[in-house]
């Protein structure tokens, strides 16, 4: 990344550094436990990779060449600072820009950019006991974290929160690994299978970013609250009015382009939830246990400061796409069928809008145009 008098917006260094040594501990298991559970993991994602492909209509097996990845929570926050400083770099560059032009702009960048670095380090410490898979779309290939070959891509399977998980609701591990799998490898399927999906979204976000006129202080504003929050350094009472990180939208352009962002990430949720639920009773025997224990899970939450993570970070908003998401693709496979759903990966023009989302007809209607009488 370009930078002022060799400062970066963002100490991605100390990043890695500050999460790395504020991670919470994973849970108890001895060596041979912990080897047993990565490979199970392994062989639950080959296993689930067949059983969405047969149950989606999607991809083949030549379409799955991204690597899966069982990591730990150090491991998971190594892959995302990747991934973050690769979308995020065209947005830190002009920021930078901004901040190289002010008097003073070179020593507030070598001092902020690792007084960021610290912070973001503590909210993604936060986060990695909280994850339990991803696919990263964004993954640009490093020495000990491989990626696809067209440029990015790879799934991660974060072992001890899935461990943390079953135990923490009594489910049975076997099932509720597998369980995990599907969902996980669902969109590992949907990036592969539809070659344009990826670019799509890249640029979707990069126009959104290109947009943005915040001042840079802004912005690092917004971590440092988080960063608060987990410090306990937010004043009581106050947990509820922070906003989150996607409400900084100030054009009407952003606006737009988020609403198209929220349509395909509740679409892209959704199918995995109801693809995990659709494979589920058939391979998957304690299925509903899990399925009701997760979601009680899920509509509870944690803490106080969980919460009010949740609404500064935005994750509310992503527990909402999961259920407006399975709402809609239910409903239009249950209209058209798989293979009618399916025109949703056609091209970017057959994505639902955030309207449709929300009204399901809508999509079928104008994506399967029947002839009037």
């Amino acid at each position: 990344m370009t930078s002022i008098g060799g400062a970066e917006m963002v100490d991605w260094n100390l990043a890695v550094a500050t999460a790395t040594r504020l991670v919470r501990p994973g849970p108890d298991v001895s060596r041979d436990e912990a080897r047993a559970v990565v490979a199970e993991l392994r062989r639950h994602a080959k296993t689930a990779e067949e059983h969405v492909r047969a149950f989606t209509r999607m991809g083949t097996e030549e379409t799955h060449d991204t690597p899966v990845l069982v990591v730990d929570r150090p491991g998971w926050v190594r892959a995302n600072v990747a991934g973050f400083r690769e979308i995020l770099k065209p947005l830190l560059e002009k920021m930078q820009e901004r901040r190289g032009n002010t008097p003073g702009g070179a020593v507030l960048g070598a001092v902020g950019g690792k007084v960021t670095g610290v912070e973001l380090g503590m909210l993604l410490s936060f986060l990695s006991s909280r994850v339990l898979g991803q696919y990263e779309t964004f993954a640009p290939a490093t020495r000990d974290l491989p990626a696809a070959g067209n440029g990015g891509g790879r799934l991660l399977l974060v072992a001890p929160n899935i461990v943390h998980v079953e135990r923490e609701l009594d489910v049975q591990p076997h099932d509720f690994r597998l369980w995990v799998c599907l969902h996980e490898e669902t969109h590992r399927t949907q990036f592969t299978a539809v070659p344009w999906l990826r670019d799509h979204l890249e640029g979707e976000i990069q126009s959104f970013l290109g947009e943005t006129e915040v001042d840079p202080m802004t912005v690092l504003e917004r971590v440092r609250e988080a960063a608060q929050s987990l410090a306990g350094g937010r004043p009581e009472g106050e947990e509820d009015e922070g906003r989150s990180l996607v409400e900084l939208v100030q054009t009407p352009a952003q606006r737009e382009i988020l609403g198209r962002l929220t349509a395909v990430m509740s679409l892209l949720e959704g199918h995995a939830d109801f693809v995990m639920d659709g494979v589920g009773p058939q391979v998957v025997p304690t299925v509903a246990e899990i399925r009701e224990k997760f979601q009680q899970r899920r509509a509870k939450g944690a803490s106080r400061l969980d919460m009010a993570l949740r609404k500064l970070l935005g994750l509310d908003a992503k527990l909402r796409q999961y259920r407006d998401g399975e709402r809609f693709v239910r409903a239009v496979v249950d209209e058209v069928g798989m293979d009618g759903f399916n025109r949703v990966w056609t091209s970017p023009n057959t994505l639902p809008t955030k309207a449709e989302i929300a009204k399901p007809a809508d999509w079928v209607a104008r994506v399967h145009r029947r002839a009037e009488p």
